[in-house]
C-alpha cells in the first residue's frame, strides 16, 4: 500500500492481548474453549492488558471472568497468534495474542460471563479444528499438556493440591 506521494505505508503494529490456554492432561490431554459473545465461535479466554497486572495475571483474570476457571498459570507464554478484531464502530484492528498455559484446578459454579458464554473441554486435535484462527490451531496442536502436567506435579511440594493463580 502506498500513500498519496507514492511512498510505501507501514502497516500499524498489532495491538497486544493476553490469553490463557486452559488445559488438563488426565484422562487425556484436553483444552477448554469458550464461545465468543458476539459470533459464538470457539476461542480461548483473552483480553486487553490490565494496568498493574503482569501479562500472565491478566490472562488468568480473563480465564476467571470468561470461563470461571481457577488454576496455575505459567509466567512465560507458550506462543502467540494473530487475529482481526472487529470493533463496535465497524473498524477492524490486527491483534497479537500472547498465550499462557493454565493448568485448570477447578471451575466455579458461577462467574461473571457465565450467561453469555459456553465452555467445553476438547481433545487437542478437536480444539484445533474448532477454532477459526490458523495460528491458534497450530499452537493447540503443538501443545504438550501431558509434559506440562508432569512438570507441574513434580515441582509442587506436599499434598499435590493445585494452587490458584487468581483469588477465589
Amino acid at each position: 500500500m502506498k500513500d498519496k506521494k507514492d511512498r510505501p505505508v507501514k502497516a500499524p503494529e498489532p495491538r497486544v492481548q493476553y490469553a490463557a490456554l486452559p488445559f488438563r492432561a488426565e484422562p487425556h490431554p484436553e483444552v477448554l474453549l469458550v464461545s465468543s459473545r458476539e459470533t459464538k465461535r470457539w476461542v480461548i479466554p483473552k483480553g486487553w492488558p490490565m494496568k498493574g497486572r503482569k501479562p500472565h495475571a491478566a490472562a488468568a483474570q480473563e480465564a476467571l471472568e470468561e470461563a470461571g476457571i481457577l488454576g496455575k498459570i505459567e509466567k512465560k507464554p507458550v506462543g502467540s497468534y494473530h487475529y482481526v478484531k472487529n470493533l463496535p464502530n465497524g473498524a477492524a484492528i490486527l491483534c497479537r495474542v500472547d498465550v499462557f498455559p493454565m493448568r485448570v484446578a477447578r471451575q466455579r459454579k458461577t462467574w461473571a460471563e457465565r450467561e453469555q458464554r459456553i465452555t467445553r473441554w476438547f481433545p487437542l486435535e478437536k480444539a484445533a479444528e474448532a477454532v477459526r484462527e490458523p495460528e491458534l490451531a497450530d499452537l493447540i496442536r503443538g501443545f504438550d499438556a501431558v509434559h506440562r502436567e508432569e512438570e507441574s506435579s513434580s515441582s509442587r511440594p506436599g499434598t499435590g493440591q493445585a494452587r490458584s493463580a487468581v483469588p477465589a
